[in-house]
């Protein structure tokens, strides 16, 4: 066989060897191609492949879990809401947020509650809440102070707080430069319509020398002897409480147990340490009460839903009935009756039951909100940290808004005995508002400190993005020109 011949067989046989891809032949009338043989068929011949409808895989019909399924979806939010809180800045954020709201709020609220009070005494309508209204503007200037200065210039400051608002609360009680007002000897005349009480510094002082003090004991390893523990926090927290009894200010004393117990507790007391101070002061408590007529009367106020034939509980009966006329969503804005005389104390003590009845359910729950948020974010700031003054400051402050806005809260409901004691940021007080708010600046420079907070503020200077740009600008390889 020729050469040319022998080439021409052995391609022949090259070809048939090499597989080729099935086809499908002509079905003939009335047979249907098998599925599978169609599919190649028509995969060879290049048609489109049948798209797959959404939800189906290879796991067959339904195998894939739809996103809104009942167990995904809570679990997925729940996972999200959880690393948003564990971010960097959500205690510094939730801080300012809801300690501003509950400021702004408040401002609303002691406009529409003492516009009838203030035309009573023959003032402008806007009386009372210009000068709450220049307080927060002074409040917000000290928040902002406090919360730019670092925390030694802070500790720096408790003893001079202190030794200022004992002086200050020594003045009150001599006749002459003390004032009274509604019974209390707790005042000090400013001139013109401005008035302080010493007593509501008093709180932020005895936090701050309280911390201070305790911080420098731990250091040393000296709070695990009882002695160092009581001596001498107790006897000057029992010395401001006496000069505020001696004013007659029953309220402002129980907060500032509360405080005194909540830095006892942060520094870790023993149980029966801490229940024999208790038990002294329960004991002093019911002795104080028992022996004053009106604090007994205040006792028995509480629950009632109707005032006795001779007057009595007329403020916590009136208080009852301004919330419960306010439904779900309040009478609305500036619409209280409650307001118009009826009430006693309606932009002090009293100004949640005024909000219950112009916003409603929904109204007293966003503030109760508000302040929970505030509550919880100062706990996480005293849980975090290592430096244990920032540890029982926090602590402190938290344990003081909370404390009295429970107690206020408390005795507007009916379910505690009528203390006197205002909203914090929200009730009318320059005196109360000044001290509340500082502390609150206090918390957000003990946020900033946190080592994560302090590099997530850092990123977020528009100069330091800037050289981070322009840093990785030089890193980067230049081969074209």
């Amino acid at each position: 066989m020729p050469a040319d011949e022998r080439f021409a067989v052995r391609r022949e046989s090259a070809r048939a060897s090499v597989p080729r891809p099935l086809t499908a032949a002509p079905a003939p009338a009335g047979v249907p191609l098998p599925p599978g043989l169609a599919l190649r068929g028509r995969l060879a011949t290049g048609a489109r492949r049948p798209e797959t409808p959404r939800g189906f895989g290879r796991g067959g019909s339904g195998s894939r879990t739809p996103r809104s399924g009942r167990g995904g979806g809570p679990r997925r939010a729940y996972e999200r809401a959880r690393r948003a809180w564990d971010r960097p800045l959500t205690a510094y954020y939730v801080i300012l947020g809801s300690s501003l709201l509950i400021t702004v709020l408040g401002l609303v609220m002691v406009y529409s509650a003492s516009m009838i009070k203030a035309l009573d005494i023959s003032k402008p309508a806007t009386y009372f809440f210009g000068k709450q209204f220049l307080a927060a503007v002074i409040g917000g200037g000290l928040m902002l102070i406090a919360a730019r200065m670092p925390v030694k210039l802070h500790r720096g400051l408790a003893y001079p707080i202190l030794m200022v608002t004992v002086f200050l609360m020594i003045l009150v009680q001599v006749p002459g430069i003390g004032m009274s007002v509604n019974g209390n000897q707790n005042w000090l005349y400013l001139g013109g319509p401005f008035q302080l009480q010493p007593s509501e510094f008093g709180k932020l002082a005895l936090i701050l020398w309280g911390a201070d003090l305790l911080a420098r004991k731990q250091d040393k390893r000296l709070l695990t002897q009882w002695k160092h523990m009581l001596v001498p926090l107790v006897p000057v927290a029992f010395m401001l409480l006496g000069l505020i009894m001696l004013g007659g200010d029953m309220g402002t004393a129980i907060i500032l147990t509360a405080i005194l117990f909540g830095l006892l507790w942060l520094a870790g007391a023993p149980t029966r340490l801490f229940a024999g101070v208790l038990g002294f002061a329960a004991v002093l408590a019911f002795l104080l009460i028992r022996t004053s007529p009106n604090r007994m009367s205040r006792l028995a106020c509480m629950g009632v839903s109707e005032p006795d034939p001779e007057g009595g509980c007329w403020q916590a009966a009136h208080g009852i009935y301004a919330l419960a006329s306010g439904g779900w969503f309040g009478s609305g804005l500036g619409a209280s009756v409650e307001k118009w005389g009826q009430l006693p104390e309606p932009h002090t003590d009293f100004i949640f039951a005024i909000t219950g009845e112009e916003l409603g359910l929904a109204g007293t729950l966003s503030v109760l909100a508000l302040f929970a948020a505030l509550g919880y974010a100062g706990i996480r700031v005293a849980g975090r940290t290592e430096d244990p003054f920032v540890r029982y400051a926090a602590g402190g402050v938290t344990t003081w808004i909370t404390a009295q806005a429970v107690i206020n809260i408390g005795a507007v409901l009916g379910l505690l005995p009528i203390a006197g004691v205002p909203l914090p940021l929200f009730s009318y007080g320059g005196s109360a508002l000044l001290p509340t708010m500082f502390a609150v600046g206090l918390m957000i420079a003990f946020a900033r400190e946190d080592p994560a907070a302090k590099a997530a503020l850092a990123m977020r200077r528009p100069g330091v993005r800037w050289k981070t740009m322009r840093r990785r600008v030089k890193k980067r390889s230049s081969g074209e020109r």
